[in-house]
């Protein structure tokens, strides 16, 4: 039991007493476990979503070829947790996975019309060209576009260090940890 709350807090840095009612909870389980303690962290992190994040820090990543980068706004409530060492990694796991997965808009919802109607047009010639039926099809392309809303979007896109969790997901686990509100103010990436 000790060695799995050790594995445990090692992967999520969640509380002695916060990984005991999990695992009880999950009945032991320990993925289960870990679920409900993310679980925890989004509820969380919708509590202080509303909160006024206008501290932070930016930070770079340069890849090891020197030729991408990107820059990341991280935003949070106190100048504090801008000094914290745990907020500091985040921010450059975030710019890290921007360089790496080159993210288009932060949020499915900001894809543009345009970009959708565009990939809509492909899908439908290859659906055409497969010989899918008419009634599918519709199913077929709303599929299409949600999964390419979420594969554009930052906050979608599975984390690149650790592909089981969305980047979403990261920073709401993070803002249940540290207890305020976390955004991504701004990203930008460079290639050459």
């Amino acid at each position: 039991m000790l060695n799995t709350i050790k594995k445990i807090r090692e992967r999520t840095g969640a509380g002695v007493v916060n990984i005991k009612k999990a695992l009880d909870e999950a009945g032991g389980n320990e993925e289960k476990a870990i679920e409900i303690l993310r679980k925890q962290g989004h509820d969380k992190a919708l509590k202080k979503a509303d909160r006024a994040a206008n501290e932070g820090v930016v930070v770079s990543y340069i890849h090891s070829n020197n030729r991408v980068g990107s820059l990341v706004k991280l935003l949070c409530e106190t100048d504090f947790v801008a000094r914290n060492t745990e907020f500091q990694e985040l921010a450059r796991d975030i710019a890290m996975h921007v360089t790496a997965m080159n993210p288009q808009f932060l949020k499915p919802e900001e894809v543009p019309a345009e970009a959708v109607e565009k990939e809509k047009e492909i899908w439908k010639a290859q659906l055409a060209k497969e010989g899918k039926p008419e009634n599918m099809m519709e199913k077929i392309m709303e599929g299409k576009e949600k999964k390419f809303r979420e594969e554009i979007s930052l906050l979608t896109q599975s984390f690149v260090k650790d592909p089981s969790v969305k980047v979403g997901d990261l920073i709401a686990e993070k803002i249940g940890k540290i207890g305020e509100n976390i955004q991504i103010g701004e990203f930008v990436r460079f290639e050459l």
